[in-house]
């Protein structure tokens, strides 16, 4: 992605920059996904040793084998 910023200074210093405003959605996006993604890794992390139980077992316990 190239990004095409605008530098605003104050006081000699950049203190701030502007984005083209597709590239800030793009840049949002791209963070937003990382977010979701390290939330993701987290809820499977903390979940790791939780009991789980087969679909099949499930379809079974619930007779919807039969159906």
């Amino acid at each position: 992605m190239n990004l095409h910023p605008q530098y605003i200074g104050r006081n000699g210093a950049e203190e701030y920059v502007v984005l083209p405003i597709d590239e800030f959605r793009a840049v949002a996006e791209i963070l937003d996904d990382y977010q979701d993604l390290q939330d993701l890794r987290s809820a499977k992390e903390s979940e790791s040793s939780a009991v789980t139980t087969s679909l099949a077992d499930v379809v079974k316990e619930l007779n919807l084998d039969k159906v």
